[in-house]
């Protein structure tokens, strides 16, 4: 990175200290690395605690814009670019994980009050100036979240890059549906690098707790998660909150959420797409995060929080030539928020997958209904107690059924929540819906967006199990539902329901002749993994979407004005 006024610049040697102690109130201890400014002098510190090992090695790809050095660790800031320029980095292995002894237990309560003492004893350290702010991927942003909750006196500023932050509606219940496909996997994965990894001897009971039984177990929102989601009117700290297009069903939600809910006064948005990795060391990105930091933790009067306080990379499909623009809001204040309905309409051939009906910008007058396959478990359309039915999408024919547009007249941009509002029925007592929207190029294909990893992913999805549709009218707005999920309203079979299915936040401009295609299915569709659900048993027989007169179901959209797609492409053909 070339130096700048109002960046620090680089001109310290490192000094590394290792497997220190530190110290915690119920007299356990945890073991951290510091790595830290050779010699005397005070500088803010960065700390990051999790159980992914603070001595385990991460070898980055070979096109990430920092290199591979002995001191890279899997989502965390690299020690050779931050120590030079006047900044300590502590790495801390949780309790229960790496080095420190104790029970593992991710985004818990104890590893919030845990990372509260951390904090505290890093401020306390001689090299230290007394501030602490806290930057790290996934595990080290959202466990950032559950530490502001406890404002610890030290902690200054905080960037969850890329961070959920309720471990109920982010993580493991999209909707009211468990994400097994990721919840089992990480952890049980993580499980193995410990128990069959080289550190099994520092602590033979690690990873012992039933943490995925009791993510099961605890189904709904009545309590049991508390310390485990961000509480928005306590947040009050300054911090940059960084988000994905591409995190849909894991960060993305948490991003926003935080910029639009929680009290801080001063508070920025950013949100990008790619990889989960490959933006945040990129030297566009150091550079938003050190000026962030510099004036929190070091005092520079650099402007960055007189600067419009979000930032959007503005996808325009295929994931090249994409641009950064700056906003005042989130949601933007200039978006027409546009009702696309849902009208069952004879196929016509075309290239591609067939769509059973419309998206249009008017209303059908009449009442009209269709009707799918509420089966989404197995490829022989019965419910199966085998693994294998919680197989990839992709590996059985296409369920539910899908409306479209028509091509776009002109290039259109979607940014923003989404939100699907419905008039459904099955004739099972529950219905599960996932909803995707896709970019379909003229020729009948899908314009994919690179995933978190590095996955070929759609626009966006979101999903509601029925029975959880009911609304807090209190947090919902018209474009973005919120779910209670603190009880369980069965359906009577036939019984004929309102719902609203929280699309997590997008952005896309729709190039001319494309169409935005919406499937809405009994199971996991295209794009999906590692972000896999489990379908329920009761997913058999018929559900039924109605269209039309008083049940207009309609996809609500928000579109922003030609005048903002226009620069886009501009900027685009001037990349």
């Amino acid at each position: 990175m070339k130096n700048t006024p109002d960046v620090s610049e680089a001109q310290h040697r490192l000094q590394v200290e290792k497997d220190l102690d530190i110290p915690l109130r119920d007299g356990m201890r945890l073991k951290a690395d510091v790595f830290r400014p050779r010699g005397k002098g005070k500088f803010p510190a960065i700390v990051s605690l999790a159980s992914y090992q603070k001595d385990k090695h991460w070898t980055p790809p070979a096109d990430l814009e920092e290199k591979d050095n002995p001191y890279m660790n899997w989502e965390t800031v690299n020690p050779l670019w931050w120590v030079p320029r006047g900044y300590v980095s502590v790495r801390v292995d949780g309790r229960g994980s790496g080095k420190s002894p104790g029970q593992t237990d991710p985004f818990s309560i104890q590893e919030a009050l845990d990372f509260y003492d951390a904090i505290e004893w890093a401020a306390r350290q001689p090299w230290c100036n007394g501030k602490v702010g806290l930057l790290g991927i996934s595990y080290f942003a959202m466990t950032q979240w559950f530490v502001a909750n406890l404002k610890p006196p030290s902690l200054k500023a905080i960037i969850p890059w890329e961070g959920a932050a309720d471990m109920y509606r982010d993580f493991a219940f999209h909707g009211g549906i468990f994400c097994f496909g990721f919840v089992s996997n990480w952890y049980m994965n993580h499980m193995a690098h410990h128990v069959l990894g080289k550190p099994y001897e520092n602590n033979p009971d690690t990873f012992s707790k039933n943490w995925v039984w009791e993510y099961m177990r605890n189904s709904l929102d009545r309590g049991q998660y508390y310390g485990r989601q961000a509480v928005w009117d306590k947040m009050d700290i300054p911090f940059l909150s960084v988000g994905n297009w591409s995190g849909m069903a894991l960060h993305l939600r948490g991003n926003t959420e935080a910029f639009v809910q929680a009290k801080s006064k001063n508070k920025k948005l950013r949100i990008h797409a790619g990889t989960h990795y490959h933006p945040f060391y990129a030297e566009e990105a150091r550079h938003d995060q050190i000026r962030f930091l510099d004036h929190w933790l070091k005092g520079k009067q650099n402007g960055v929080m007189e600067e419009p306080p979000v930032k959007l990379l503005i996808r325009t499909g295929g994931g090249k030539g994409y641009q950064f623009r700056h906003e005042n809001e989130w949601p933007l204040k200039r978006t027409r928020w546009t009702p696309f309905y849902l009208r069952p309409a004879q196929y016509e051939p075309r290239p591609g997958e067939p769509a059973e009906g419309q998206l249009s910008s008017t209303a059908p007058a009449k009442r009209a209904a269709i009707s799918y396959s509420a089966t989404g478990m197995s490829k022989a359309g019965v419910a199966s107690a085998s693994w294998t039915s919680t197989v990839l999408p992709g590996s059985m024919p296409r369920l539910g059924i899908s409306f479209e547009t028509a091509p776009m007249p002109a290039a259109t941009e979607i940014t923003g929540p989404v939100n699907l509002v419905l008039w459904v029925s099955s004739t099972s007592e529950d219905m599960d819906i996932f909803a995707t929207i896709r970019n379909i190029d003229p020729e009948g294909q899908d314009v994919w967006e690179l995933g978190q990893q590095q996955q070929p992913v759609p626009v966006a999805k979101g999903w509601l199990r029925v029975s959880h549709r009911k609304l807090d009218p209190e947090k919902s707005l018209p474009y973005r539902p919120w779910h209670t999920h603190d009880e369980r309203q069965p359906l009577t079979p036939g019984e004929i329901v309102r719902v609203e299915v929280e699309i997590w936040p997008t952005c896309m401009v729709f190039g001319k002749g494309h169409r935005l295609r919406l499937d809405i299915q009994p199971r996991d569709g295209v794009g999906s993994a590692p972000y896999t659900h489990y379908s329920a048993d009761y997913n058999s027989g018929t559900n039924t979407i109605y269209t039309g007169g008083k049940m207009a179901s309609h996809l609500l959209l928000p579109v922003i004005p030609e005048k903002s797609a226009a620069k886009t492409r501009r900027a685009k053909r001037a990349d």
